[in-house]
């Protein structure tokens, strides 16, 4: 069985610490930035954490069932 991965994405400033427990981080500027990244997830991404406005702009493709997504609240950086 191949090795899961966790992923964040969102503004930078939002998501950026969790690099440091090992998160897959795709700092999305904007919109179109956070649908890019989401398109970019590999299968072996299992668990996304988004920020609020990433999940606004992913859309309804963020209740994907085939991985568990998790919408941070706002303004709220690790």
């Amino acid at each position: 069985m191949a090795a899961s991965t966790v992923a964040a994405i969102g503004a930078a400033a939002d998501v950026r610490g969790y690099a440091l427990a090992g998160v897959a981080v795709w700092p999305a500027a904007g919109p179109d930035a956070a649908r890019t990244a989401w398109l970019a997830l590999g299968p072996q991404v299992a668990v996304v954490m988004v920020t609020a406005e990433a999940a606004r702009a992913i859309g309804p493709a963020v209740d994907d069932l085939a991985r568990m997504v998790v919408v941070l609240p706002d303004g709220g950086a690790p």
